[in-house]
């Protein structure tokens, strides 16, 4: 007697769609996706204390190992202006024709610092810290800013010995000073974003941090932080029209210019490219939102392969 079994039909397997309203109804969500704009936002606010702790201990530890310590942290730029000094006032007689040019120089080689530690630091900040970036969950954008914010405290050390200099030669108190801080602002915005794009770039192409060193000292020599492009522009009259406008609008050039007309009296507010402060908060507002947005996109990314 022969016995019939009834079998099922074969089903389908379940389709995308299936599977995303199974875990939407479970209340699952995908592991490490990026979250929205604003919630990204939301994350990194709420991580703040976070962020100001790992920049101060990465800054004490900096110098933890050297006899001097923290010394090294005002040590290491003056040094360098003193290099500077030798080699740009001295040999190619870059001070001729610039009024106070130690704290123009010391200024100028300061506040460019805090632009090139930056970004060498941010292009790191995935790469160099894979560990912590797979190890712990939280947005990835807190790594760049840190950093950032790191080099920011370094040069508030250096600017205690830069108003020593400022008021050794000669150099007045004046309420212009006050212009130091939007200045600051500014420029941390600005070292900020290209901090973070330099991030995701690092992230995926690790060879980049070898290039930078190259990069940025190119960009240290058309900054002006050595000479006066006010001066030298003066005495090239056979450059094209453009030149000028280029050199002076250069973000790095206009923080530093704008450090030095708030810092130095003899820096002239006729030595600033037109609309200055305007130049300098655009420069803030393209690189600061625009290196936010661009690190965003890829922060699901981050950490893999």
């Amino acid at each position: 007697m022969s016995q019939v079994l009834d079998t099922p039909p074969p089903t389908a397997p379940p389709t995308d769609d299936d599977l995303a309203a199974l875990a939407a109804r479970h209340g699952l969500t995908v592991s490490g996706a990026r979250p929205s704009l604003p919630e990204y936002v939301r994350q990194l606010w709420a991580r703040r204390h976070f962020i100001t702790a790992f920049s101060t201990a990465k800054l004490t530890a900096q110098y933890s190992q050297a006899k001097l310590g923290q010394v090294w942290q005002v040590m290491n730029p003056l040094l360098n202006a003193t290099v500077y000094f030798l080699i740009f006032g001295v040999l190619l007689g870059t001070k001729k024709g610039v009024p106070d040019y130690i704290p123009f120089l010391v200024t100028g080689v300061f506040i460019w610092t805090f632009t090139q530690s930056s970004i060498l630091a941010g292009t790191r900040a995935i790469s160099g810290n894979l560990g912590l970036v797979r190890a712990l969950h939280f947005p990835r954008a807190a790594l760049p800013i840190s950093f950032c914010l790191q080099q920011l405290q370094q040069l508030l050390f250096s600017m205690a010995a830069l108003v020593v200099i400022l008021l050794c030669f000669g150099v007045p108190v004046a309420a212009s000073w006050l212009l130091a801080i939007p200045v600051l602002v500014l420029q941390f915005t600005f070292n900020a974003g290209v901090s973070m794009i330099m991030a995701r770039m690092g992230a995926k192409t690790p060879d980049i941090a070898q290039l930078m060193p190259f990069i940025l000292r190119t960009w240290m020599y058309v900054s002006g932080v050595m000479w006066s492009i006010d001066k030298l522009a003066k005495g090239h009259h056979d450059w094209p029209s453009w030149v000028v406008p280029v050199l002076q609008a250069n973000p790095a050039a206009v923080y530093i210019d704008l450090m030095r007309y708030s810092l130095i009296d003899s820096f002239h507010a006729s030595q600033l490219p037109h609309h200055v402060w305007a130049i300098a908060a655009a420069w803030a507002l393209v690189a600061g939102v625009g290196g936010f947005i661009y690190f965003w996109k890829a922060e699901e990314t981050y950490g893999r392969g």
